[in-house]
């Protein structure tokens, strides 16, 4: 084999290895592109932040624990969305507000 043919061999070998790399480079781009368009459908189809929330109590039956403001980061994972009306009933009837948030004052209560 020639000198000048050797060469091109190599050459035409790292074409091949780059031409390898850059369909490599191409799949994570597409992956990427696609995890991003998940995470944007995801966002679009949450359920709206609710307004109030209700923090329950362990077991069936058990009475609320403590009424949130819909954006608090204390609320535990027992809960459930309710309105302003129920939010009222709820504080007037001897359930605790939140601390942290601070319903009762947002509903005009303090």
């Amino acid at each position: 084999m020639s000198e000048k043919s050797s060469r091109l061999d190599k050459l035409r070998f790292l074409l091949r290895v780059q031409e390898q790399q850059l369909d490599v480079t191409r799949r994570w781009i597409a992956d990427e592109e696609r995890r991003q368009a998940e995470r944007i459908q995801g966002e679009r189809a949450r359920p709206p932040r609710p307004d109030w929330v209700m923090e329950l109590g362990i077991g069936v039956g058990a009475k609320p624990v403590e009424i949130h403001v819909g954006h608090c980061y204390a609320i535990g994972r027992r809960r459930k969305a309710i309105t302003r009306e129920q939010a009222l009933a709820a504080l007037a009837e001897g359930v605790d507000a939140c601390t942290h948030c601070r319903p009762d004052t947002d509903l005009g209560l303090l």
